[in-house]
This record gives structure tokens, sequence and C-alpha cells, in this order.
């Protein structure tokens, strides 16, 4: 058994965290002495764990308990799918260390590159390009609108949208054995859902048009099939079954 100072402790959080979460009813403490204090066992240790992981992906603290409490909810398979996201964001790291040593070498003339691989390993104007050309779809109007948010945004914000946006689609891939109905997967498409605001206010006809899109579409669905070759065909799936649950 673990108080909650050993837990925060062992787990690099903090105490007012645990209480939040015990609050909330996230993570209940184990059993509480008589003296008040909580105390926390080997389940309610893993399963802080899963709420780190799923915050490490992005999810909301109520989508996390979500998932956590669905009876379908099994620790194997989520640590699984927590693997396979890990070693998508490795081997995106990897890619830019690379591009990062390339370019270093390209600069002494040891080495020449081209303009597109100075940029390999970047998805910000990939992920631009998506939403804006899913606007084109319905409104003309709205890629100007998309654009001038978009300009809008510091060069630090971009950044941000860019890596919730390769967390939240890495993320659907990894979890694809769990069903295009799983709750993992559904609270993603939640999160995909309010990402899609950083472009343009999405109504439930376009987020079905843009699962479509990506499935049909030969540019998009080459693009997600590089990081999984079934995810185009999935994601179409699962967004039509999240519309059909708003």
């Amino acid at each position: 058994m673990y108080t909650v100072k050993q837990l925060a402790d062992l787990a690099g959080v903090s105490i007012r965290t645990l209480h939040y979460y015990d609050e909330i009813a996230l993570l209940p403490p184990s059993t509480t002495g008589d003296n008040g204090y909580r105390y926390y066992d080997e389940g309610a240790v893993l399963r802080l764990q899963q709420i780190l992981f799923y915050r490490e992906l992005g999810l909301e603290l109520s989508q996390i308990q979500g998932v956590l409490d669905d009876p379908d909810f099994d620790l194997i398979t989520a640590l699984q799918s927590h693997r396979r996201v890990l070693l998508g964001r490795i081997n995106r790291l990897h890619t830019l260390i690379t591009t990062i040593d390339r370019t270093i070498k390209h600069i002494r003339g040891d080495e020449t590159m081209s303009n597109k691989q100075v940029f390999s390993g970047f998805t910000e104007e990939q992920e631009k390009h998506y939403t804006e050309e899913a606007a084109r779809l319905y409104d003309e109007g709205e890629v100007r609108k998309s654009a001038k948010l978009w300009n809008s945004y510091s060069a630090e914000k971009k950044e941000q949208i860019k890596a919730e946006g390769s967390v939240i689609y890495t993320g659907i891939a990894a979890a694809m054995d769990e069903g295009t109905t799983s709750p993992t997967v559904q609270a993603l498409l939640a999160r995909w859902h309010q990402h899609l605001r950083y472009f343009y206010e999405p109504s439930i006809e376009r987020l079905r048009g843009l699962g479509q899109l990506y499935n049909q579409s030969p540019e998009f669905s080459a693009n997600f099939q590089k990081i999984h070759p079934d995810l185009p065909a999935f994601l179409e799936e699962a967004i039509a079954h999240y519309c059909d649950s708003l």
C-alpha cells in the first residue's frame, strides 16, 4: 500500500493532483484509514499509469474516465496500444534527428539536400492542407476563413496544433485492433472533433464528409496509409459511428 505522498513521489505527480483525481472519482483510494489517510494498492498504481499514458495522448480527464471505466477495458490491450503510439513517435523523432544531421552536413558542404528533404519529418503544412481541402468541398468562403484563423496563431501555437494532430491520428492507428466503436477510438475522435476547431467550425455533415474524404480521396488516403495501410477505411467507419452518436 502507498500513501498519497508515496504514490505522488513514485509517479512524479503532485499530492494535489491525486486529491483531485479522487474528487472526480477518476482515481479513488483503494482504502481509507481510520485517520482519514488515503492508501493505494497495486491496482490503483496501474490505473494511475493508464491515466498518465492517456494524458500523454492528449485525452481529457472525462474521456480517460470513460475509457478506464468501460466494462470492455483491457489493461494489456491498452498497454500494447500505448506502445505502438510511442513507437510511432519515436520513429518520427528519429526522422527529425536524421533531418537535423543531414542539414548540418548540407550546410558544411558534406552532403547535398533537396528543398523537400530539408523538411522531412514535418507535417504542419500537410495538416493545414487537409483541413483547407475538406473545407473547400463545402464552401469556398471557408477556405479564406480557415487561412485567416491559421495565420492568427503564433508559431508556438501552430507547433502545438501540429503535435496534437499527430497524436490523434497515430493514437487512432494504434488503437485499431480495439475496433472502430471502441471507447479509445471514439474518445480520440472527440479530441479530433475539437482539434478541427483550430481551422473551422465542423458540422456533423462536415465531419462525416471528412471521414469519407480520408478514405476515398487518393491523396488523403495515401497520406493516412503512411501511418497505417488500413487507417483510411478505419477512419471512415469510425467517424461515421462517431457522427451517428452525436
